[in-house]
């Protein structure tokens, strides 16, 4: 890890958050890493003994919108970041320098119009893909399901009519498309990075769809080809580890472990850790459930076998 990634890593503190979907407030809205990057400013204020009004005043600006971008509800100009670091005295370069880029990924997400501007989303993922777009890695662990980012069609449609059997046939095929859109990310000239652990459970679900699964496991083979993509299972030979607790993604924005955030997808909530120890412990963890898997090459093995006996 480079000295301003370990840096940056000091000055976060932990922001965990349950939502069902992006905040909004008037014609604003709260973004993962605007809370980020509000939740450093508000740190830094508060550790110099100062008030949203002293701040204002340096920005000539009003106290509302202080703790609009406090609260990650507005995007914050470069010159802004500059003039409240002075006024905090955080001159070090590296915590200004991480707040300039966090801040520049938060502007670009804002104002991205992907293909998912076009499609029907839920409010998590409405939330969720653009920031998986301006990622550049992520790290995702799964218990129960092939990552979202590798599955095929016909599983996409398996897990909807399991989890929404009243849907039309228009608004299954949408979310179908929806969900393998993602997938360009991998294959851009420059891919996101994907490093995938799969529980064992999750490639042995029961289905009465032999066929789909096979060709899911199958484009999983064809996936780890790829350079950009690691996929690994963790077997039930591992025994009992903290991960099986619950699935997350890391993802990470410019070098990994400076501005990471944590997205967990629950039944009916949605919890983002946003920093700080919070996202290290998940990255840790990651780590942990890394070292009890199958390396590459046997996962690879591994899952062969599985399809061969479907």
């Amino acid at each position: 890890m480079s000295c301003h990634a370990a840096d940056w890593r000091h000055i976060t503190e932990e922001r965990c958050r349950v939502t069902e979907g992006q905040p909004t407030q008037a014609n604003s809205t709260s973004s993962v890493l605007g809370r980020r990057l509000g939740g450093e400013l508000m740190r830094l204020r508060t550790g110099a003994g100062l008030t949203q009004t002293q701040a204002a005043k340096v920005l000539s600006a009003s106290t509302g919108k202080v703790a609009k971008m406090e609260g990650g509800w507005v995007p914050i100009r470069d010159p802004d970041i500059r003039a409240l670091c002075t006024l905090y005295g955080a001159n070090d370069p590296a915590t200004v320098g991480g707040l300039l880029e966090l801040a520049r990924i938060d502007r670009d997400r804002r104002k991205a119009k992907g293909w998912w501007s076009d499609v029907p989303l839920t409010k998590t993922m409405r939330e969720y893909v653009p920031l998986e777009s301006a990622a550049t890695a992520v790290k995702a662990w799964q218990v129960s399901f092939i990552p979202g980012l590798l599955q095929t069609a016909d599983y996409v449609r398996s897990l909807r009519r399991a989890s929404a059997p009243a849907d039309r046939p228009d608004e299954v095929e949408a979310f179908v498309a929806s969900r393998v859109a993602r997938q360009q990310r991998l294959t851009e000239d420059k891919p996101l990075v994907l490093w995938a652990v799969i529980a064992e459970a999750a490639l042995r679900i029961p289905t009465a769809e032999p066929e789909m699964l096979r060709d899911q496991l199958a484009s999983l083979l064809d996936w780890s080809e790829r350079p950009n993509v690691t996929i690994q299972v963790l077997p039930f030979g591992a025994g009992m580890m903290r991960a099986l607790a619950g699935s997350f993604n890391v993802l990470s924005f410019a070098e990994p472990g400076a501005m990471d955030v944590v997205y967990q997808e629950l039944a009916f909530s949605t919890t983002w850790v946003e920093g700080g120890e919070g996202a290290a412990q998940h990255v840790r963890l990651f780590e942990e459930t890394v070292r009890g898997s199958l390396p590459e090459a046997e996962s690879r093995a591994f899952i062969g076998t599985l399809i061969k006996g479907l």
